[in-house]
């Protein structure tokens, strides 16, 4: 069930949430972790979708905000970048650590609010701010996102983000016909869609003790308003017709990429966007 609602901290909720997440996802085949370590070349489906528009990162530093366990962030550091992950999760940060060590990635994680990366972290060095699904989503606020990531940037360097589509996230989910239904807010509002599920977008029978999770839609318009105000230049945008996981479940179908598209009428909906931006001198 979902409705409106104001909360004093949100991130404890959220936070609780991930940290319980963090065990499921590492035995989820979507995240491949044993293969993340079998395998020297094998790469996130998540980064081998954003290649095309990624291009070559060889030698760059980068950091990944909101990086979970890290398999996308050690995707990155295989491609040749030295990576350094942030999530606000311990549970996630310690198997994102781990990972690491196991597959010798040049990738260090730190654990912080990534409101506070800036904070943290050493502001101005960055080549590359990387950015994956289902991120902003979690954030009130996206023009003080936009404001951590030209923090971080140095004078030149460059945002990478692909997430969910403001306009997906506005569907109603669990509906039993093809109809896409409008429910929820397309524009950021000062109060979260809360909503209370048992469960997460991987496959798994785990159960999420602490399902109940604050979350923000931000316009298209929204994002990109913010990133120019913090001095950032808009360089690429892209829109998709498919997600990494099944947002709409019973309205999608799965293809060899790993990634989710309605079954009926692709072109109906933008299921994910990228944006690329370079901070100004």
């Amino acid at each position: 069930m979902w409705h409106s609602t104001r909360v004093a901290d949100y991130r404890e909720l959220n936070r609780a949430n991930w940290d319980d997440r963090v065990p499921a996802h590492l035995g989820a085949r979507q995240y491949a972790v044993q293969r993340f370590i079998a395998d020297p070349a094998f790469l996130s489906h998540v980064v081998e979708f954003d290649l095309p528009l990624l291009g070559d990162v060889a030698g760059l530093r980068g950091v990944h905000l909101q990086c979970h366990i890290g398999t996308d962030t050690v995707s990155l550091a295989r491609l040749g970048a030295s990576m350094t992950g942030l999530d606000f999760s311990a549970p996630a940060v310690e198997a994102a650590r781990k990972l690491a060590t196991a597959t010798g990635a040049d990738a260090t994680f730190v654990q912080a609010d990534v409101y506070a990366a800036a904070d943290v972290l050493d502001p101005g060095s960055f080549d590359l701010v990387y950015v994956s699904i289902g991120a902003l989503t979690w954030l009130p606020d996206v023009r003080r996102w936009a404001s951590v990531v030209a923090a971080l940037l140095r004078p030149g360097g460059r945002l990478f983000i692909r997430d969910g589509h403001p306009v997906l996230w506005s569907l109603e989910d669990g509906r039993d016909d093809d109809l896409l239904v409008i429910r929820h807010p397309y524009f950021e509002t000062a109060e979260p869609v809360v909503s209370d599920y048992a469960g997460t977008y991987v496959t798994t029978d785990a159960v999420i003790e602490h399902g109940v999770t604050h979350q923000w839609n931000h316009g298209v318009g929204d994002i990109v308003t913010a990133l120019l105000d913090a001095r950032l230049t808009i360089t690429g945008l892209a829109e998709q017709a498919s997600v990494p996981f099944e947002a709409l479940p019973g309205q999608m179908v799965s293809d060899d990429r790993g990634e989710w598209r309605l079954t009926l009428d692709q072109a109906r909906v933008p299921c994910t966007f990228t944006i690329q931006a370079v901070k100004r001198a």
